[in-house]
């Protein structure tokens, strides 16, 4: 079946926070990361069928539905785990919440490499742990790892987690085996666990391939705790569900008990449904012509700013359907450039949100239709320009 990306759908008025944030009605936003497009045909399908029952009360999860995630990433990405290991929960930020929560004590450290998910930020000051920064190298319009550095974060005692973005946002990484591999021997030297937020894991391009960092090595599994939803890839956020995947059965203990401090122990019926219809080789296809849209959508990013706007270089994307564009030619902080651009009436993610690293740069979100995404395009070519 071929499905259609280019409808331009109207989301305001649907308490959208994407679209229904602004209160101009002409702004493009091309912020927040969900997408413009309508989720898979399979899942709505079965949400009517479920609305049509009409009573939605407490959700008692099905056996069907581990199985649908570990079939997933068993015949998808290739790791087999059993169902045992996975705990459910509202969302992949509540999930990071409940692990920061049931594996450190306040002032430990967690170590993040920016720029990187503001909301890992958020979660570590919200559990009172120390911000540690290993920064990744920004050269040649892409980001590396700074393994030494990292290596001396990790060897302090008060060191606990290393916050692992896999695909990273924002910078675009879909980090090799190798530098995986690296990360992971790091880690099991110093005793640390890794979390890794793999929510990205289904926007890949050609050339690169996600790998679970769970699946490197059963030493670097015993190390490791992923959370995962399927929510980015099938643009179903609002419905809040995700996985969080460790072999280790004191260790999920310890975070089933946060989850439930955290009271984000149940999720909805919409949410469980979605996932099932989600996990099937029909949805495998329709991920499969998304990411192809995807990508033709970041070349035209790619050769528009290429035409335009070249003073901005836009970094390689590997992985994601997130934008990240240096605009340190302003001398100005990205913040200052996000308000502007908003007075051009197109919203994009300051940089600064990510960490001191990402001070000049801007996030835009890819994932509309080409015809929205121009529009959106030309009008921060006119803020760019008048800075």
């Amino acid at each position: 079946m071929k499905y259609c990306f280019d409808e331009l759908t109207n989301r305001r008025g649907t308490n959208a926070y994407k679209w229904d944030s602004c209160l101009d009605e002409e702004t493009i936003p091309l912020w927040v990361a969900d997408m413009d497009f309508k989720t898979f045909p399979g899942i709505i399908e079965v949400l009517k069928r479920r609305v049509e029952h009409g009573i939605f009360g407490y959700t008692k999860v099905p056996d069907a539905y581990y199985q649908s995630v570990t079939n997933w990433f068993g015949n998808r990405h290739h790791w087999h785990f059993p169902k045992e290991w996975i705990l459910y929960t509202s969302g992949v930020v509540p999930a990071i919440s409940a692990v920061i929560k049931a594996m450190t004590q306040p002032g430990d450290q967690v170590i993040v490499q920016t720029p990187v998910y503001n909301c890992f930020f958020s979660s570590i000051r919200n559990n009172e742990c120390e911000i540690v920064s290993n920064p990744l190298i920004y050269e040649g319009q892409t980001y590396h790892i700074d393994f030494n550095d990292l290596e001396q974060k990790v060897a302090n005692p008060k060191a606990k987690l290393l916050l692992l973005c896999n695909p990273h946002n924002p910078a675009g990484r879909v980090w090799t085996k190798d530098e995986l591999m690296r990360i992971g021997e790091i880690c099991v030297k110093h005793q640390i666990w890794v979390v890794s937020d793999e929510i990205h894991c289904e926007f890949v391009y050609p050339g690169h391939t996600y790998i679970p960092f769970a699946s490197l090595s059963e030493e670097i599994q015993h190390h490791t705790i992923t959370c995962n939803a399927p929510s980015k890839a099938f643009n179903t956020a609002g419905l809040q569900i995700a996985n969080i995947i460790c072999d280790n059965e004191e260790v999920r203990q310890k975070i089933d008990r946060a989850i439930n401090i955290n009271e984000v122990c149940d999720v909805n019926p919409f949410g469980v449904e979605a996932l099932m219809a989600a996990y099937t080789p029909e949805g495998a296809e329709w991920l499969r012509q998304l990411n192809a849209y995807l990508l033709d959508n970041y070349h035209m990013v790619q050769t528009f700013f290429q035409t335009h706007l070249p003073q901005f270089p836009v970094t390689v994307l590997e992985g994601t359907y997130l934008v990240w564009v240096d605009c340190s030619v302003c001398r100005i902080d990205s913040e200052s450039i996000m308000e502007h651009l908003l007075k051009h009436k197109v919203w994009v993610n300051e940089g600064l949100m990510y960490g001191k690293e990402g001070e000049h740069f801007i996030r835009i979100n890819l994932a509309c239709p080409r015809q929205r995404l121009m529009q959106g395009l030309e009008r921060i070519k006119e803020g760019l320009l008048t800075l």
